[in-house]
């Protein structure tokens, strides 16, 4: 059998006498989709920082394709939250950054074919030469994108990357990320809030509440019993007019997700 790509096994987080999650068991292989969904203050981007190596887990297990997480590791992409960028750097420079670190100066270290490959994988050719402060959020994110992808990951983590987008580009994006682990069978984490663009390409949900947590099928996971249980409060998933809402007993609405 192959080396699952991520792998925890009893793992908790905490801050000082607050614990974020504990007992986490989660195996993901290659190719799958995992959205990792809860409310503000459940843990999901602290995941996220601990698969990068930023943060130790506090008990249990973590392994990266079978070895402890790494800064820098090679074998984990990640596209950060979504926030505009204002800097004079050409896009095909960002992305170059993801190819040779830090290493920068005139000529040196440019793979120009391995660039435009993955400007063009991402859709982003037409402005690789435009300095990134000048693109749309929609376009720097596809050059984010393209930038995680630069050294060939195991594992693509997404960090809200649909946070500040318009419907049409929350699409856009998401279906970008499902291309890409299609195309190269990396696995997938992506850590949001926009329920409703992402679950068409879900294979599993991973729900951060604050009572618990829970992993399995979108349906298995996605329900009034289950929520309630993961919240410690009344939580109805219902449908309407076509769409799947997850509503809170005050009212809210926490997630809702288009039926298929």
């Amino acid at each position: 059998m192959s080396t699952p790509v991520l792998e925890l096994t009893g793992a908790g987080l905490a801050f000082g006498s607050r614990t974020v999650w504990s007992g986490l068991d989660l195996v993901v292989e290659a190719g799958e989709f995992v959205t990792v969904l809860g409310p503000n203050g459940s843990g999901k981007t602290s995941l996220l920082r601990v698969v990068l190596g930023q943060l130790p887990l506090s008990v249990g297990r973590i392994a990266v394709l079978g070895h402890p997480p790494r800064r820098g590791s090679r074998a984990v992409g990640y596209v950060p939250q979504q926030r505009h960028v204002e800097t004079p750097v050409r896009a095909r420079d960002l992305v170059r950054l993801g190819i040779d670190g830090d290493r920068w100066g005139p000529g040196r270290h440019a793979r120009r074919a391995q660039v435009d490959e993955l400007l063009a994988a991402v859709g982003a050719s037409e402005y690789a030469d435009v300095p990134v402060g000048m693109l749309s959020g929609g376009e720097q994110q596809r050059v984010r994108i393209a930038q995680a992808l630069a050294s060939g990951p195991a594992i693509l983590l997404c960090d809200e990357p649909l946070l500040s987008l318009d419907l049409r580009r929350q699409h856009e994006v998401t279906e970008l990320i499902d291309a890409t682990r299609r195309a190269t069978g990396a696995a997938v984490l992506f850590v949001t809030h926009e329920v409703n663009p992402v679950l068409p390409y879900t294979d599993r949900v991973l729900y951060l509440g604050p009572a618990g947590h829970a992993a399995g099928a979108p349906d298995d996971v996605l329900t009034s019993e289950r929520l309630t249980a993961l919240y410690g409060a009344p939580i109805d998933v219902v449908r309407v007019q076509g769409r799947v809402l997850v509503v809170g007993d005050d009212g809210h609405i926490h997630h809702s997700r288009e039926d298929e």
